[in-house]
């Protein structure tokens, strides 16, 4: 299987300031997300990736996010398996980051 690519909540949130067309998608559960989440990105969480994947372009890369990292590296592997192949997922989670929320 191919190798999780990863990147660094700096990275995510520089490119996201550019105005990078990235498709951010956030797989942690809602009490999660409601303590706030990367302006612009999508929750979708983990155990509802294979029932909405429709939702997630494959054309566009994607970040994946949860809290510390291994849930969105699961999404990913996940994904990568059904042919995705322009997923990243991001270090650290949102433990890793220090910028906006909404």
């Amino acid at each position: 299987m191919a190798q999780v690519v990863n990147i660094l909540p700096l990275d995510v949130q520089e490119r996201i300031k550019r105005g990078e067309a990235l498709q951010v998608i956030d797989v942690r559960e809602d009490n999660e997300v409601a303590a706030g989440k990367i302006p612009g990105a999508k929750h979708i969480p983990v155990g509802q990736i294979p029932d909405r994947m429709n939702e997630i372009d494959p054309n566009r890369e994607t970040i994946m996010v949860c809290r510390s990292g291994g849930r969105s590296a699961k999404a990913c592997q996940y994904l990568m398996a059904n042919g995705y192949s322009k997923v990243k997922n991001m270090m650290g989670g949102m433990n890793g980051w220090s910028w906006d929320v909404e």
